[in-house]
């Protein structure tokens, strides 16, 4: 039905539908607001008769500061929370896998690309909405992310019992040197940078100068994985923002200075399809791909990381025009 130009969702939709839109509000919600607003309440309290609980919190937080670059605190329940079925569906996302991995090994996986808001990494490897545990029996996924992500009060813990942990080099050495065999790593490579080209029917990578990863496989000995989620930049319309642009060298210079991006975007409502923060109904194919073998070298020369680095490449681009033909057809990749 449509009114004004806005077409509105039927009252006909069924339970189970409405029930997977709920579940990517609650994500969309979380990533997007929940920091801001425990944010503004313990702010509020501090100023009422139970300025206790930010105070307690604050203790709390500077205690706990060092968990996410110690291998997190993850709650198997939460990642197996019903929702994250409901949450996996809406889309739908898919886990697609070329090759084992042996559970007495540990890999580095870079995912690719990352889109606006992650819906394909967080779901395959934050939670077990794709049933990861299954596909890859022995391996224990972590997904990871700027410090940044855990300064928001609650925002952090959650994202924690998640699996998730921190993105700097401290919190890879943690989990490569204490946490035994059979991690997976996994980070979204073009970060923050890269979430501005996130453009429908382009996969625009931010990948050449992004080689501290290659240094740390080296240094551990962590098989390189390289994975690429088709579909994950078609899920919102972004306003055009071409390098050299105005609008572009804006977003860079905030981005240079907060650490995160800022894309200007919409999708669709809850309840309407024309306009909102929820994306848009399309399919994400989250393709995982072969290990790269890598010896250990603890001490890593700048020729060892160019040529691992050159391999990851080759890897990753030959894994993209494989696959490419049944999921994204006319789709051209740009690193």
């Amino acid at each position: 039905m449509k009114f004004m130009g806005i077409e509105f969702a039927p009252l006909s939709i069924p339970l189970e539908r409405r029930i997977q839109t709920l579940a990517v509000f609650y994500y969309c919600s979380n990533f997007l607001l929940l920091g801001f607003m425990t944010f503004a309440i313990l702010g509020y309290l501090c100023f009422t008769q139970y300025y206790y609980i930010p105070l307690f919190y604050a203790i709390w937080f500077l205690y706990d500061y060092k968990t996410p670059e110690q291998g997190g605190r993850r709650w198997e329940w939460l990642r197996n929370w019903r929702m994250w079925k409901y949450f996996a569906s809406y889309f739908p996302i898919s886990l697609i896998k070329t090759a084992d991995f042996d559970p007495n090994k540990n890999y580095i996986i870079g995912y690719h690309p990352h889109g606006l808001l992650g819906f394909g990494a967080f779901t395959t490897f934050g939670t077990e909405g794709v049933n990861f545990k299954e596909t890859f029996p022995g391996i224990t996924p972590r997904l990871l992310t700027l410090q940044a992500q855990f300064n928001p009060p609650l925002h952090r813990e959650h994202i924690m019992c998640a699996g998730v942990c921190s993105a700097s080099k401290e919190s890879i050495n943690w989990v490569l040197t204490r946490e035994g065999k059979g991690n997976a790593l996994v980070i979204v490579l073009g970060g923050a940078a890269e979430a501005l080209d996130a453009h429908p029917g382009q996969a625009t990578l931010v990948l050449r100068k992004r080689k501290g990863f290659v240094k740390l496989a080296l240094k551990h000995g962590a098989s390189l994985v390289p994975s690429f989620g088709f579909g994950e930049n078609d899920l919102f319309e972004q306003v055009e923002n071409p390098r050299g642009s105005a609008l572009r060298e804006w977003q860079d210079k905030i981005k240079d200075l907060l650490g995160f991006s800022t894309p200007i975007f919409h999708g669709r409502g809850i309840f309407q399809y024309n306009y909102g923060f929820l994306p848009y109904r399309k399919p994400i194919n989250v393709v995982i791909g072969k290990p790269i073998d890598v010896e250990k070298i603890p001490h890593p020369t700048e020729e060892d990381i160019n040529k691992l680095h050159q391999k990851y490449i080759d890897s990753l681009t030959a894994l993209f025009e494989e696959h490419k033909v049944k999921y994204s057809p006319d789709v051209q990749l740009i690193i």
